[in-house]
């Protein structure tokens, strides 16, 4: 990980993950708490969090687009909040949305509290909730399928992070590559395993069951680790 000083938002530095060094993290901590799965399955994000952070993740009336939020006190994580609305939906599509936003949580956890507990003197940086004094950070909505952003998203670069922690710990690289097998092509004079337009789709719908999350979330992994372009450029 590299630091940059910066001046904008509330940092005073500004860490640079490489997409790699956030697959590294993820499945090192999955693996050192023991919920890394065997075989292509669920992520049980709600017991990581509890084992790596020591906090249960709990359900308050949220404001309208706010899915979530991650508190830090001086110890690093004080609490992971999750809309009530997601959990009495009931419905898949809302469990597997709980699912991507405790998952968006403990990103910030992982790769951000060393920073809050920098500001942790100054305030709500991030949200107005029941306690005042504690930094908090807002987790709005999903990323959108197509762009990897969110609805509104302002190019923040903590959100952005940890957005990408999503598919690192609820779809881990090497258990995403043994679910597609039998969808995956060699390409190219090194054989390389590619996945065909063609087999994308299918590809979203068996993601999406295997590891429990919405077809837009498996969608975008799908984008992370075979991108359209790579598939291209084999083939020429």
């Amino acid at each position: 990980m590299k630091t940059f000083r910066t001046t904008k938002g509330p940092f005073r530095e500004r860490p640079y993950y490489t997409n790699q060094e956030i697959e590294n993290t993820c499945t090192d901590e999955l693996r050192a708490v023991g919920l890394y799965p065997t075989t292509p399955g669920p992520v049980r994000i709600d017991r990581f969090v509890e084992k790596r952070f020591g906090v249960t993740p709990v359900y308050e009336d949220l404001a309208d687009g706010v899915l979530g939020f991650t508190k830090f006190g001086p110890k690093g994580v004080q609490a992971i909040v999750v809309a009530r609305s997601l959990d009495e939906d009931g419905t898949t599509p809302a469990e597997r949305r709980i699912r991507t936003t405790v998952a968006h949580e403990a990103g910030h956890g992982l790769l951000h509290a060393h920073l809050f507990l920098e500001v942790s003197e100054k305030g709500s940086l991030f949200g107005d909730f029941s306690d005042p004094t504690a930094p908090k950070v807002l987790c709005r909505d999903v990323p959108n399928a197509s762009t990897g952003h969110t609805p509104g998203y302002d190019g923040r670069w903590w959100e952005f992070q940890a957005n990408r922690t999503i598919g690192a710990l609820l779809l881990p690289q090497p258990l995403v590559h043994e679910a597609l097998e039998p969808l995956l092509t060699p390409s190219g004079s090194l054989c390389i395993k590619t996945l065909e337009r063609a087999n994308r789709e299918k590809a979203t719908r068996l993601l999406a069951d295997t590891f429990e999350v919405n077809p837009a979330v498996a969608k975008i992994r799908l984008g992370e680790l075979f991108p359209v372009a790579s598939e291209a450029q084999l083939r020429l």
